[in-house]
């Protein structure tokens, strides 16, 4: 089986605020793969061409690229127009996916439940957004993850600030309302009608403070893996999760992060096509309460990797 891929590459690095933590990412993939037989090697595509990628002679890649170009559908771009077979989602599903604003506006579309929000020009007079969505109240880059540039606004006079943070990392910013209750996160793998939902796992961040440092650097950040949920409200929350990725089109793999407030009713806040897979990171930690070891996860996403937008035999 491993033989059957041929010689793989791995993407990691790249160009995006989120370059560490794929290159922890990546270094981890390419490990297991290599344990699990695969031929597999690294590629930063911070650093080399896409001239050198296609010279690579690669069959087939894994991207472990979080971010912009790596995650927003630019690189699945070009391993299409390369006919190199990719793991995860194709180019329209990981540029929705990536904009959190889009995400929300088509979750709402059918009906799947997501935290009231408002766009924020980075010129605009943020006022009105303590009103709007009430206090406390979440303000973010719609196109970054690993909570770059994120800021809880508890009071109406940090509204500039957080705006003025979320916008050095892009040209709006989100504000989002607030739902205060249990942090949860949900690995899926598959596409279609094949895809299923991983166990769900809440987080215990130190002062429910879930940031950068807290996420890669700090073993603060306790786990419940699976979540302690009545099998129902687990098994509802998983159906949910589904559902989201399925409406954006993803395939492959992903994870959605989700609030669960008082009345145990579950809020999608967004999904993430390419996720973390560093030690920290919380697709293995699902897949390992699923009885998946790391290398047996790594294979199953490769396992999937294809071109999206040819048939099969043109790649």
């Amino acid at each position: 089986m491993s033989q059957a891929f041929g010689r793989v590459g791995v993407l990691y690095g790249g160009s995006s605020a989120e370059r560490e933590v794929s290159l922890m990412s990546g270094a981890g993939v390419c490990a297991a793969l290599r344990e699990e037989g695969v031929d597999a090697h690294l590629f930063d595509t911070g650093e080399r061409s896409l001239a050198e990628l296609e010279a690579a002679g690669f069959d087939r890649v894994f991207i472990a690229l979080h971010g912009r170009y790596g995650e927003d559908g630019t690189v699945q771009g070009a391993l299409e127009l390369l006919r190199i077979p990719y793991t995860g989602s194709g180019p329209l599903a990981s540029s929705l996916a990536m904009d959190k604003i889009t995400t929300k506006r088509l979750w709402l579309q059918h009906g799947l439940p997501t935290p009231r929000f408002a766009e924020l020009a980075c010129d605009a007079d943020p006022a009105g957004l303590a009103e709007t969505l009430g206090l406390p109240l979440i303000i973010k880059p719609p196109h970054e993850g690993s909570t770059l540039g994120l800021t809880r606004v508890e009071s109406a006079d940090q509204l500039r600030d957080a705006q003025a943070l979320a916008c050095r990392f892009d040209n709006l910013a989100l504000a989002e309302q607030f739902i205060r209750g249990r942090e949860l996160t949900i690995p899926v793998l598959g596409t279609g009608a094949s895809a299923r939902a991983l166990p769900v796992i809440e987080i215990f961040a130190p002062e429910g403070n879930y940031d950068y440092q807290n996420k890669y650097v700090s073993n603060d950040t306790r786990y419940g893996c699976p979540a302690e949920l009545p099998d129902a409200l687990a098994r509802h929350i998983q159906d949910l999760t589904v559902q989201a990725y399925r409406v954006l089109g993803c395939e492959g793999w992903g994870r959605a992060d989700v609030m669960l407030d008082g009345q145990d009713r579950p809020w999608l806040l967004e999904m993430n096509t390419s996720p973390g897979m560093t030690s920290h990171s919380l697709v293995p930690m699902g897949a390992r309460a699923a009885g998946m070891s790391y290398g047996q996860l790594c294979v199953e996403i490769l396992s999937t990797a294809r071109c999206k937008l040819r048939q099969a035999r043109a790649c």
